[in-house]
């Protein structure tokens, strides 16, 4: 049994087809799936495109830049491991490539938050998060 705290309990399992996805990440890198049918990418990674059900996806590296959509500063999560991280951002952000994605935002102070601010991505133990863009905020 895992104890309520111990690294990770916030992140999905790996399975093997999300595997790709968690080792690009451990890596530094973005993964998105884009649709060979109709060229749409999404996110979260999928076995069929959410917007025609094909199953003619691939994966495809992303960016890594995206713009803030809406966001909620978390002061209070009594719940392991989000209890030593208040506050938080919990974030959504529209991906360069298109798909929306939910997310945190690090570093950032409230005053900067705003729609349409221009982040980056960055990886905190292997989960990407993003960040403002230099120039913004």
């Amino acid at each position: 049994m895992t104890a309520p705290d111990a690294p990770g309990h916030d992140r999905p399992e790996p399975d093997a087809f999300t595997l790709a996805y968690w080792e690009a990440a451990a890596e530094g890198r973005l993964l998105l799936r884009r649709c060979g049918a109709c060229g749409l990418a999404h996110h979260y990674p999928r076995e069929f495109c959410p917007h025609c059900w094909s199953e003619d996806v691939g994966w495809e590296q992303a960016s890594g830049l995206a713009t803030l959509y809406t966001w909620s500063v978390v002061h209070r999560n009594d719940l392991p491991p989000f209890k030593g991280r208040t506050p938080y951002v919990a974030a959504v952000v529209d991906l360069a490539e298109g798909p929306r994605m939910m997310t945190e935002v690090v570093g950032a102070a409230d005053g900067d938050l705003r729609a349409g601010a221009e982040l980056r991505v960055t990886f905190r133990e292997g989960v990407p998060v993003f960040v403002m863009r230099a120039g913004d905020g």
